[in-house]
């Protein structure tokens, strides 16, 4: 036993390269896991400095300083955002407020659907799961009430940490991006020697992770738009509340589009219950997920989703778990570290291999 595991790690880590790459990754790994908290504004700032690269490169190969470049790039993306942010809460705030005002009607009249199902679905579903179900959503639904008083009692807590956000992350961006080859030849110094196979694996995650960001929010914009846009030509209530949660549901690969319909689904029963206007929006509505599963995706993350639907969904409830929003964010990056690890991992070994079975 104790010689087959000591022949396994001789010929697995006998490499101190491959040795290297395990530490720098179990380093990361924990250092995220221990002091997420802290470092939340630090990924915010990662993640819009990789969503910024793209335009300051381009300006800087047209000959503009890259400090220059990354002035105008921030400021122009901040001034964007603020206008942007300005027509959206305060509307998206008004719909959120008339949907809590309709929500008990809404939750009456689900009740009214439900006590029909034992009369349409005989022998199938009986009353007493109705009323078992019912049960249920009640709780539920006090329990979410529960958690939005004690948010709201802590708000003033979660402003100020929205100013720090809204003061650090703009600073952390701009000299990301305006000192990056400073700041990656220091960060290189703290690597060690024997540091080709993780220069390897950095350099295919570098581009596959400014690809995603890159192409998730364009998804995440493009599919907003034209959710809004179409609930706003059936006349849905609460269009763009919808639309930003439909946009934002692109966010959780497969279940996020599931999830996001029931809210969908459930606005359009209550506002023209079943009628051919329920059925022409949710048709729409499926026309929308199948042109972002089928062509956008693929569009977008050609280069980067070479994965499995079923390890993308693992990726999601494993990291999402640990890490929460930012596992959930960076899941197909993640797997796909993991992914490139293993090949880079396999090919450093191969020879070896090969070696001993001759």
């Amino acid at each position: 036993m104790f010689d087959w595991l000591r022949k396994w790690y001789t010929n697995k880590f006998s490499d101190p390269q491959v040795v290297a790459l395990f530490l720098m990754l179990l380093l990361g790994f924990f250092s995220i896991y221990w002091l997420s908290g802290m470092l939340a504004p630090v990924l915010v700032s990662i993640a819009f400095a990789y969503l910024l690269e793209w335009p300051v490169s381009r300006l800087c190969r047209m000959g503009v300083s890259r400090s220059f470049s990354t002035s105008v790039v921030v400021l122009g993306f901040m001034g964007v955002l603020i206008l942007a942010l300005m027509w959206v809460v305060p509307l998206a705030w008004y719909q959120g407020r008339n949907l809590l005002r309709d929500l008990p009607q809404m939750i009456e009249l689900g009740r009214t659907y439900l006590l029909e199902l034992p009369e349409l679905l005989p022998g199938m579903v009986s009353e007493e799961q109705i009323l078992l179900m019912m049960h249920t959503v009640d709780e539920r639904v006090m329990a979410f009430g529960r958690d939005m008083l004690s948010l709201s009692l802590a708000s003033i807590v979660d402003l100020v940490a929205l100013l720090i956000y809204l003061v650090l992350v703009p600073v952390m961006v701009f000299f990301m991006l305006k000192d990056k080859a400073q700041l990656t030849t220091g960060l290189i110094q703290f690597l060690p020697n024997e540091r080709q196979l993780i220069t390897q694996v950095w350099h295919e995650m570098n581009v596959q992770i400014m690809n995603y960001i890159r192409g998730k929010m364009l998804e995440i914009l493009i599919v907003g738009v034209c959710s809004y846009a179409v609930f706003s030509l059936f006349g849905l209530n609460y269009a763009l509340l919808l639309g930003m949660l439909v946009g934002l549901s692109v966010l959780i690969p497969y279940i996020g589009a599931a999830v996001v319909t029931l809210p969908v689904a459930l606005v359009g029963l209550f506002q023209w219950g079943f009628s051919p206007e329920f059925g022409y929006l949710m048709l729409a509505y499926g026309i929308i997920q199948a042109l972002d599963g089928n062509v956008l995706v693929p569009l977008l993350f050609s280069e980067v989703v070479d994965l499995n639907p079923v390890y993308i969904i693992i990726a999601v409830l494993f990291f999402g778990g640990l890490f929460g929003f930012w596992g959930i964010f960076f899941a197909i990056p993640l797997a796909s570290l993991v992914k490139a690890t293993a090949n880079a991992w396999s090919t450093r070994l191969r020879p070896v291999d090969q070696v001993e079975t001759t």
